[in-house]
């Protein structure tokens, strides 16, 4: 077969320390092969690059440019590290080397001098650790957000010449270099104004905010705002330069829209936070069908605009229109202006009319054009929103899922879709494995994504793996400052890793910042609780005593059970017992209740129920003090096992006659929560 020369990026990985270990424990370093190639494999799809070979310990892959490359050696060895976390008797240390060049392809090989220098390359990396040849920092060093360190010039084995080698400075293996790593543009797509002679057109206007935030969180160069965040300066008077501090944004993309027929005019303008100055403006009069010209020249101004240079991926993602369909695209539209509304009151059988408008637009959307990917990922994550909710949640997610098989066939790409599939991993089939694939793919797709985060925070915490929640939410909330949920369970993280005072703190300011929402105030008064200031907690619920609201009351009963008092508690269970009128609050929570109230074999009883033939809720709950007195019973154990949950806690168990002694408070410990996040 004739060889073929191009250009290619190369990346050599090897295990540290392999040939010691296969020759004291052969059947462990097999293992440790075996990870490598498990953790790689997804990797390689996410950043279209292939393995040629394996090479002893190593791999060999190739890459069509080396951004793609060093973004996987990177998530490789970020997932590398996730796992040694967690398995620190036997960690898995990988070198990785990457050098740029021409490559001859011969069959499925790949054969050259680049392939030598990549492979001399590699050895100088650190066990966890990432070196790059010149050639490679030339085309990637201000396109990543890691500080690249020069190692300085090396005489690398059959190269004649010395080549400057640099390293990846890894955020998580910490670095003596006082120079800050360079922090990527922070973009805020603001609400566009509607403009439209008919007000009913503002769908059209919210829609459109919502594609340009899509579009543009596709270029990796740029962490742009959630839509969460942005939503809240909707009709806003503030001036610019607030609004960038308050969402930590350099830049402000802001506009209106006006629609009249298939006429439309848009006109958008960058504003610079820091000066208030114009960083580009324009003013679109284009006909309908121009609208997805208009978004991927917006983006491309942008990016121009903020020096991010476009790769040939991003700017082929950017262009491609997302339906030929006109009328598709408004429904599809509409979809996410009613969509999103739902999120934002439909929680607790709220919001039933929203609901069912959101799922009519997306399906009329896909009858118009059944070719469009894009209306199957939305009604396919409004569906898991609404699951349990507005609608019940087994059939809700058995139509998410096979409407996720048609996106993805559409768009494997689609990082919506596969946050979706995670979240159906997750809630549905409890398989924390893949669940854990889907959003971390969910987040190579779309850096800027903070509900892929989320949804991954929350599964870590069912996982007990707390710290690395913790930095989950962290970057959740710094790409959505102003979205409650991140933050409430930031506030919890911080008490399952025994920190009450910053728990406390967060807690309080979570509270002043949304005063209006109850779980706000249920999350400080459980933190104040568990941190062993009952007077504090008590006060908290003193509005809810008597409350006509459900949940209310049995978050203030549970607290006072927590703290002692389970008068209250046993006094909801009573009153609710003859004819329960509603399945709000779960079986899982009530189990919880009775738990609480020291009758355990209706808990148990209610518990295995539910897992038989309910919504196996007991994943989101297990962790709660309220299953602590059925704990140690070997049906609550089996019911973890069934569901490959751990079956111990990293915290002291609660006695049931109060909160923890001051000397005690400080263990991990975890509030009630009577629902998961949003999606």
């Amino acid at each position: 077969m004739a060889a073929t020369r191009r250009l290619a990026a190369i990346v050599f990985t090897d295990i540290a320390g392999y040939t010691s270990l296969a020759q004291s424990d052969e059947a462990g370093a097999l293992r440790l092969l075996q990870e490598q190639e498990r953790l790689i494999r997804p990797l390689l799809e996410i950043h279209r690059g292939r393995k040629v070979k394996s090479m002893g310990d190593g791999l060999l892959i190739e890459f069509h440019n080396a951004l793609d490359a060093v973004e996987c050696a990177v998530d490789l060895q970020r997932q590398v590290h996730e796992r040694n976390t967690r398995e620190e008797e036997r960690p898995l240390r990988l070198r990785v080397g990457i050098h740029l060049g021409d490559v001859q392809r011969k069959g499925s090989d790949i054969l050259g001098d680049a392939v030598n220098i990549a492979s001399r390359v590699e050895p100088l990396a650190d066990p966890g650790g990432v070196c790059l040849s010149e050639p490679v920092y030339v085309q990637v060093h201000n396109k990543v957000p890691y500080q690249l360190e020069k190692l300085g010039s090396k005489n690398l084995k059959g190269v004649q010449e010395p080549m400057d080698v640099y390293r990846v400075v890894l955020p998580w293996a910490g670095s003596e270099s006082v120079v800050k790593p360079p922090q990527l543009p922070r973009l805020a797509v603001l609400p566009l104004a509607n403009i439209s002679p008919d007000p009913k057109d503002e769908y059209f206007a919210d829609g459109l905010t919502e594609e340009l935030i899509t579009v543009l969180s596709q270029i990796k160069g740029l962490r742009v705002i959630s839509r969460t965040s942005v939503n809240q300066y909707k009709g806003t008077t503030k001036p610019v330069a607030r609004i960038g501090s308050e969402l930590g944004a350099d830049s402000v993309l802001e506009g209106s829209v006006r629609k009249a027929g298939d006429q439309l005019r848009i006109a958008v303008q960058l504003i610079d936070t820091g000066t208030d100055e114009h960083r580009w403006a324009q003013t679109y009069d284009r006909k309908l069908e121009n609208v997805f010209a208009i978004q991927a020249e917006v983006a491309e101004r942008t990016a121009g605009a903020l020096k991010v240079e476009l790769l040939k991926p991003e700017r082929e993602a950017i262009q491609e229109k997302p339906t030929s369909n006109l009328t598709a695209y408004e429904f599809y539209l509409r979809g996410i202006q009613a969509a999103q509304q739902y999120l934002g009151g439909g929680s607790m059988g709220v919001g039933k009319e929203i609901d069912r408008e959101a799922a009519k637009n997306f399906e009329a959307a896909i009858r118009e054009d059944p070719e469009f990917s894009a209306a199957y990922s939305h009604l396919s994550n409004h569906l898991i929103a609404a699951g349990g909710d507005t609608r019940p949640a087994r059939p809700a997610f058995a139509r998410a899922r096979k409407l996720l098989v048609q996106a993805l066939e559409l768009n494997p790409n689609s990082s919506d879709a596969h946050t979706a599939r995670g979240s159906l991993a997750f809630q549905a089939d409890l398989d924390w494995a893949r669940a854990e694939a889907e959003f971390q793919q969910a987040i190579a797709l779309n850096p800027s994504s903070s509900t892929a985060r989320v949804w991954y925070a929350h599964l870590l915490s069912v996982l007990q793996r707390f710290r690395e929640k913790q930095k989950l939410l962290l970057a959740a909330i710094e790409l959505d400052p102003l979205w409650f949920y991140p933050r409430m369970l930031l506030v919890w993280s911080y008490s399952e890793l025994a920190d009450y005072d910053q728990a406390i703190a967060l807690g309080e300011k979570l509270m002043k910042d949304f005063s209006d929402r109850p779980m706000a105030r249920s999350t400080l008064a459980w933190t104040y609780a568990i941190a062993g200031r009952s007077d504090d907690a008590v006060k908290l619920v003193k509005p809810w005593a008597g409350s006509s609201n459900l949940i209310f009351r049995l978050t203030r009963g549970q607290l006072l059970a927590f703290l002692g008092n389970p008068q209250e508690l046993r006094a909801w269970l009573a009153e609710r017992e003859p004819a329960p009128r509603t399945k709000v609050p779960n079986s899982t929570v009530i189990a919880s209740a009775y738990a609480f109230c020291g009758e355990k074999e209706r808990a148990l009883t209610l518990l295995e129920r539910d897992c038989r033939s309910g919504d196996k809720l007991l994943w989101n709950h297990y962790e709660e003090h309220g299953f602590d007195p059925i704990r140690d019973d070997p049906r609550f154990l089996a019911l973890l096992r069934s569901m490959n949950l751990p079956t111990t806690l990293s915290r002291p168990l609660w006695s049931g006659g109060g909160p923890p002694s001051t000397s005690t408070a400080r263990t991990k410990s975890r509030p009630p929560s009577h629902q998961v996040p949003p999606r």
